[in-house]
């Protein structure tokens, strides 16, 4: 067939700073979708955004077209109201595994699409596959009827879901497109609109161990975002977070399912609890449910009910054993003090070298392997005390993890005070 455009002439537009028109968007995407325009051709076009950027209307259209190469879920038939969260990465981020459970148990329905690791962020999916039988896929009819009866699922995407990400997402990992705020926000929102939830709230991480390793571009891809739910008709709140510290006290996957179930049981790292929290809440607000307070469904043991019985409708066991690594490898205070940095980057690849998480999207994980942390930025330690253990099923990969780590931490004399942003750093909307 004919091409309606010319994609050297898509190109060289955007190559020359100007604005791409909505029916080049839409030939663009389409065409390199049906395989019309080549991976070359689209990683010059990616760089060439990249560069020059793109206005809001662009960005726009971008995502709508990406969402128009696929299916488009409908939450509409369900008894009570969706909300949905999304963040953007970071080290020992649990948050989702009490979250979905906690916002289901206050009344909104939580259609969770989550994704596995990659690097040194760690993927929801990963952690949850460590419970003995829990199941990711899910068709669309098995996952709302789950909606209606529990409330909450956390599965993988279909691949009838803007099929055109998943193809330009491989292809911005290797042509050094990755950090094109455009293309980042098109990706995700396209995805999350796509999914068909009614409200969602973003969490967009900020320091070592995030994508965004400043405050202001954080708060460009976070207002970027929001523009592009608003513009969809979906309620949209992003919140910056502070990744400069890993969440909790965990890196890993069985490790960080263990904390989690602490956290819907009523305990667990404050940090933690807190950000789980101020996300349910920004969630029930922005599904309408202004009159609930989540704390309460952690005290009483309701988001506990649900978390157990999302995981049985998903063929997991929630009572069983999780797996822990066969060997372990403590890392000792070199001396007394206070520590004021534990880096979320070096322990997040260290963790992602003990097998906790992979290099290339085939690579298997270790369910047990991780980080634990026995102290964070604030504390007063010892020398000789626990710092960290390391654990792992292969025990020649302790070298590289101990390699990773160099120069991690921070213990000052006692008195001093670590210099870090607020868990939440602020909230756009």
């Amino acid at each position: 067939m004919s091409e309606k455009f010319d994609a050297v002439d898509v190109i060289i537009t955007k190559r020359d700073k100007g604005e791409l028109s909505d029916e080049q968007i839409d030939w663009v995407i389409d065409a390199y979708t049906r395989g019309a325009v080549a991976d070359e051709q689209m990683s010059s076009l990616g760089m060439a955004i990249l560069l020059n950027g793109m206005n809001r209307r662009e960005i726009s259209r971008w995502t709508a077209a990406m969402i128009a190469s696929g299916e488009r879920m409908d939450f509409s038939s369900l008894s009570r109201p969706t909300a949905d969260k999304h963040s953007t990465g970071g080290v020992g981020d649990k948050i989702t595994l009490p979250l979905a459970p906690l916002v289901a148990a206050c009344g909104v329905a939580v259609p969770q699409l989550s994704g596995r690791g990659l690097g040194h962020t760690g993927g929801t999916l990963d952690k949850l596959e460590s419970i003995p039988g829990w199941k990711a896929a899910m068709s669309n009819e098995q996952m709302l009827a789950q909606l209606e009866d529990v409330g909450a699922v956390i599965c993988a995407a279909g691949d009838g879901l803007a099929p055109a990400d998943k193809k330009l997402y491989a292809l911005r990992d290797v042509t050094g497109t990755v950090e094109a705020i455009p293309l980042i926000a098109s990706s995700i929102m396209s995805k999350k609109i796509a999914e068909g939830t009614g409200a969602l709230v973003l969490d967009v991480k900020v320091g070592s161990g995030a994508f965004m390793k400043n405050v202001d571009d954080a708060r460009e891809l976070a207002r970027t975002m929001v523009d592009l739910g608003t513009d969809a008709g979906v309620k949209t709140v992003a919140m910056l977070t502070n990744m400069q510290v890993p969440l909790g006290l965990t890196a890993g996957n069985a490790l960080e399912v263990r904390e989690s179930v602490e956290v819907l049981a009523g305990g667990g790292p404050e940090d933690v609890v807190e950000l789980t929290l101020a996300l349910a809440r920004e969630m029930l607000a922005a599904a309408g449910h202004t009159d609930v307070d989540p704390a309460d469904a952690l005290k009483d043991g309701r988001a506990m009910d649900v978390w157990k019985a999302m995981i049985r409708a998903q063929g997991g066991n929630p009572d069983a054993d999780l797996p822990v690594a066969k060997e372990t490898h403590e890392v000792l205070a070199p001396a007394d003090g206070i520590l004021t940095q534990l880096d979320a980057l070096k322990v997040g690849v260290a963790a992602w070298r003990l097998g906790a998480g992979r290099a290339r999207k085939e690579d298997p994980v270790q369910a047990g392997a991780g980080v634990e942390m026995h102290a964070k930025p604030g504390a007063s330690v010892r020398a000789g005390e626990k710092l960290l253990t390391l654990h792992t099923d292969t025990p020649e990969r302790f070298e590289r993890a101990l390699e990773a780590l160099d120069g991690a931490w921070t213990i000052a004399p006692e008195g001093s005070r670590p210099d870090l942003l607020p868990l939440v750093i602020e909230k756009i909307s």
